[in-house]
């Protein structure tokens, strides 16, 4: 071989050699842009995963709380249907006179309808339904419902001293709000 060819063929060979060192740099680059971006996608789908893994966990957790609501108040509609007969029960056994709970005829008449009263309360109270107190508390328009002012020197002005129909409570619930007199100062 002669000279020239020599040159050419180091000529030839270091240009393969800058060549194939620009292209490894090149795909050198490409290999870490790729690399960027694939971590990036990476980062990006393990969080999607984390907000649906939390979705789905408050979807769970507010269906749990639902279905505990369900169960706790699920007798409220039949409840408050039923407090009706309870007031009429209560209404019936407070109209009869002390002369007549004595006569022997209705004695045990009148024994199995206070029997039917107590009864019905234990029902209620095991079903967290409770009857709640009135008369002498303040005002409160979140459980009772002022029907009457009544003029009075004895309580203070916005004091329940008069109870119509009394309110009742379903475990932490209004079921019924309490129908009252409120005490004002007299005119």
């Amino acid at each position: 071989m002669t000279d020239e060819t020599n040159n050419e063929n180091e000529t030839l060979a270091a240009d393969i050699a800058e060549g194939t060192a620009q292209a490894g740099a090149t795909e050198g680059e490409d290999a870490a842009a790729r690399i960027a971006a694939l971590e990036a996608e990476l980062a990006a789908a393990k969080q999607e995963t984390l907000y649906a893994m939390a979705d789905t966990q408050n979807v769970r957790r507010r269906m749990e709380k639902e279905l505990a609501d369900t169960r706790s108040y699920a007798a409220t509609s039949f409840s408050r249907d039923i407090l009706s007969v309870a007031d009429n029960l209560t209404r019936a056994l407070e109209a009869i006179p002390a002369e007549l709970r004595e006569d022997e005829k209705v004695k045990s008449l009148i024994a199995g309808l206070d029997a039917t009263a107590k009864e019905l309360e234990s029902v209620f109270r095991k079903h967290g339904v409770e009857k709640f107190p009135s008369v002498g508390e303040t005002l409160d328009p979140n459980k009772h419902q002022a029907m009457v002012e009544i003029p009075s020197n004895d309580a203070q002005p916005g004091t329940i001293v008069h109870e119509m129909q009394a309110g009742y409570m379903i475990k932490d619930r209004l079921l019924r709000p309490a129908l009252v007199g409120v005490a004002k100062k007299p005119d």
